[in-house]
């Protein structure tokens, strides 16, 4: 529902063509993003092929409780965050405000809880190096590179997704009009959607290794 009230870049005809203009700008980038990522999700897929035993015992050493919990916290901020565009949408201000709100804190506590599981990985000694836990294979430490750029680099986009989210909330808090933020919403909520479907991927690849042995 383009903003009939929204301001137009000279550059465009109309509210519509800039929506229009913006979405397909939007994707665009998150095609590269899954360019990125999927050369990630390859180099995994390659490397657990060829280590497969020792990424299984790695994969075992990782906390499924954090992990899961990160998880659901990820598809309730999905849910909240498409409550807020559908309101938007709608130009109902309050529930806009609140499907935001909801979503930024629920980042926050997928970066706190994520902060509490490095440091218990830190503390057993998981991370690559000199210093890397013994009980573990040198292969296994192939896995833990890859856990460690992998979750690293999706914690940044969820810190630049929450961050995206804060700005358009207080703007529109201080506008008091949703109307005119609906088309930013809608996007930052569908970058949004993409970081959660990055961490539905990374979690069953990280977590879920041979756990049933």
């Amino acid at each position: 529902m383009p903003e009939a009230n929204s301001i137009v870049a000279e550059q465009f005809d109309d509210p519509q063509q800039q929506r229009e203009a913006a979405t397909l700008g939007l994707w665009t980038f998150l095609a590269t993003e899954v360019l990125f990522f999927g050369a990630l999700f390859l180099l995994y897929a390659m490397l657990r092929h060829f280590y497969y035993s020792d990424f299984a015992a790695a994969s075992k050493r990782t906390d499924l409780l954090y992990g899961t919990i990160n998880s659901v916290i990820l598809l309730t901020s999905s849910l909240s965050v498409a409550l807020a565009v559908r309101s938007a949408n709608l130009n109902r201000l309050k529930p806009a405000l609140s499907g935001l709100a909801c979503t930024i804190l629920l980042a926050a506590s997928f970066l706190v809880i994520k902060g509490f599981e490095y440091h218990q990985d830190i503390a057993e000694h998981l991370v690559p190096g000199p210093h890397f836990n013994s009980s573990l294979s040198l292969h296994a430490q192939i896995f833990f590179w890859l856990y460690w750029a992998m979750t690293g680099l999706h914690a940044i986009h969820v810190i630049i997704g929450m961050s995206v989210l804060s700005v358009i909330l207080v703007l529109t808090l201080r506008r008091r009009k949703v109307a005119e933020k609906s088309t930013a919403i809608e996007l930052a909520g569908l970058y949004w959607h993409f970081v959660d479907v990055v961490w539905l991927f990374l979690y069953p690849l990280l977590y879920l290794v041979n756990r049933h042995s």
